[in-house]
């Protein structure tokens, strides 16, 4: 049996892990195309495939009700889903820190509605600061637009706002201390990423293009001593200090520094599957149980303490073989 059975609404897989984080995917579009996230001609899924609003809340109300105290919401970009402020007051009602991943290219028209519905905190996507790169490595944002939305975002008085970079040698790890000139000057938060390899990509070679959290903080390094910090947000940023600013600096590393034994997440598909680790195909299909008992959640909380014993100790990336993780980055959720 597992163990979130014996010890009543928490979620417990087979290692001993507390899975208390769940990453709802609202939508695989986006306005974005950026080159490690998705093919340039992307295949969308069909709208029936897709769950609905409805369907997305009663997952987010099971997973409180079995102990989870954080929800982000990712896409695709959320915010371009038809009707996403009527999911995000429902989701507000519920007793749990509300999060959103965005690209930051909605904002300037939502960030005070997303405030006023609940929402806590959010992680906005910006790789660059140079408008010709940002929109080459975006294939079709403006940065612009996206630098309005952080200013709306931070008037807008959410509790915590991060900026996330994809970091690609030779593209833009010429810009991390750029960018972590600006988080600090904006009053931000920073977490530098290692490309996840996930989907079939021909724009660039992941292995020549991987630039690992080693490098990027001994650079930073040379200009901002770092502090290790004991703070955590739930998610896998391992986070630093500087002397002289509030802003954090964290790290993503999923290849260098892995951060499995203490994963606390699952994430959900748009189309319903329950994946429980990123990087591999493990998954369970809400969607096949919210449809095939309508209304029932209770059956609904059963299949998601059972799926626990289906995540995997760890994930294995191999940055010189072809990826293992067909699905791209827009259909995972991050």
């Amino acid at each position: 049996m597992n163990k979130s059975a014996e010890t009543g609404n928490v979620l417990i897989d087979r290692f001993g892990r507390r899975v208390d984080y769940v990453r709802l995917s609202v939508t695989d579009r986006c306005d974005f195309r950026c080159v490690y996230c998705m093919s340039e001609n992307m295949q969308f899924l069909p709208h029936a495939q897709v769950l609905t609003l409805e369907e997305i809340f009663q997952i987010a109300q099971a997973f409180t009700e079995l102990g989870v105290k954080r929800i982000r919401l990712t896409g695709g970009e959320p915010l371009v889903r038809k009707n996403v402020m009527a999911l995000m007051r429902m989701l507000g009602t519920l007793d749990v820190e509300l999060c959103l991943t965005t690209n930051g290219s909605q904002l300037s028209r939502m960030a005070e509605d997303l405030a006023a519905a609940g929402v806590d905190r959010l992680n906005i996507s910006l790789d660059s600061l140079n408008p010709e790169r940002f929109h080459e490595l975006t294939r079709t944002g403006k940065l612009a637009q996206v630098l309005e939305g952080i200013s709306a975002a931070k008037q807008a008085g959410f509790k915590r706002i991060k900026l996330n970079a994809v970091i690609l040698k030779n593209r833009n790890d010429d810009e991390i201390l750029g960018l972590l000139d600006f988080a600090r000057t904006e009053g931000l938060d920073i977490s530098y990423i290692e490309e996840m390899p996930l989907g079939v990509i021909s724009e660039h070679d992941r292995a020549e293009a991987y630039c690992s959290s080693d490098e990027v903080k001994a650079l930073i390094e040379q200009r901002y001593p770092l502090q290790a910090l004991e703070a955590r947000t739930g998610g896998p940023s391992k986070y630093y200090g500087m002397s002289d600013s509030e802003s954090r600096v964290g790290f993503i590393s999923p290849h260098s520094h892995n951060f499995c034994g203490d994963c606390n997440r699952v994430r959900v598909t748009v189309e319903g599957r329950l994946l429980l680790c990123l990087g591999n195909e493990h998954s369970m299909d809400l969607r096949d149980v919210i449809r095939s008992h309508p209304g029932d959640q209770e059956a609904l909380k059963a299949a998601i303490i059972q799926a626990m014993d289906l995540k995997p100790e760890k994930h294995h990336f191999n940055l010189d073989e072809a990826p293992q993780i067909i699905r791209f980055m827009n259909m995972t959720g991050g």
